[in-house]
């Protein structure tokens, strides 16, 4: 199988590899490894919910390709959310510098201010 498509559950869960996960929706599993397997989907929602989502599907043949174009979507929309991402940390800086600049001017401000003060003495 394609390694690419095979990381719609990259880091979800260490103790089910995502091929086996998929060996197993084949049905190319020896029972021991089937019972392996429905124990760990027993213990973790988030990959029950996933494989009976993949196991739903109805063309197994086309599972493959329903995977690819899951990882392909997901990559879209991280990649669209970090660059949602750096655009607004760019549109920070200047606030910040402007912060800074005033900061630095009032600072000067008020020592001028109290150097022209007439002392008491």
């Amino acid at each position: 199988m394609n390694k690419d498509l095979l990381n719609i559950l990259t880091n979800s869960n260490k103790d089910i590899d995502n091929q086996r996960l998929m060996d197993y929706l084949a049905g190319k599993l020896t029972e021991q490894e089937n019972n392996e397997i429905e124990q760990l989907l027993a213990e973790n929602e988030f990959m029950n919910d996933a494989a009976e989502g993949l196991a739903a599907v109805k063309n197994k043949p086309q599972l493959n390709n329903l995977v690819e174009q899951i990882n392909a979507d997901l990559r879209k929309k991280l990649d669209q959310k970090k660059q949602r991402k750096e655009k607004r940390r760019l549109k920070e800086y200047p606030v910040v510098y402007i912060a800074i600049i005033v900061v630095l001017l009032l600072i000067i401000l008020a020592w001028w201010v109290l150097q022209k003060l007439p002392s008491g003495h």
